[in-house]
């Protein structure tokens, strides 16, 4: 059985509006959500083997910050241009050439792309209650935790059990 988790960038900055998106840094709050998020995966035993993280600014910090709190388990991030504000098509695709010896995929972007793959990767078995709070709504800094059966080439829409749907406000600090 893999895992499969895929988080959104916490919430970013746009003290500057003239700035380019992709270069757009985290704002206070997001700083906050991103480091409360990896104390969630390190407390749950949820640290990833690999992460694959969109090379867009906010979602580089979003991680470094998560990576931090889960200590020296944490893995190397591998950023990849093409998560910026991908299809859930295209995500899935990056998801699929995953090493098959990785246990625990993290995949770290930006909607609608996380969002509408998470929907997407729902199948049956899937947890009712995290399926419609996700379907409401995939706030910055979310995380949709899915068990995948057979190998990651292999996964496809619905191929997925949706477990676990976590958003920074279900942490009260």
């Amino acid at each position: 059985m893999r895992e499969l988790l895929l988080l959104r960038h916490a919430k970013s900055s746009w003290d500057e509006p003239t700035r380019d998106d992709f270069d757009r840094p985290l704002a206070p709050r997001g700083k906050a959500a991103a480091a409360l998020m990896g104390r969630v995966l390190a407390e749950h035993g949820w640290v990833p083997d690999e992460a694959l993280v969109s090379a867009a600014l906010r979602t580089r910090q979003t991680w470094r910050l998560a990576a931090a709190e889960m200590g020296e388990g944490a893995p190397r991030a591998t950023r990849d241009k093409a998560l910026y504000m991908a299809s859930a098509d295209r995500l899935l695709a990056l998801i699929r050439k995953a090493p098959e010896g990785c246990g625990r995929l993290l995949l770290l972007g930006h909607n609608p792309g996380v969002e509408d793959l998470a929907a997407g990767l729902a199948g049956p078995g899937s947890d009712a209650a995290a399926l419609a709070r996700l379907r409401a709504k995939f706030p910055t800094a979310a995380l949709a935790r899915f068990t995948v059966e057979g190998p990651w080439a292999g996964l496809g829409f619905a191929g997925a059990r949706l477990t676990h749907f976590l958003r920074p406000k279900d942490f009260p600090s």
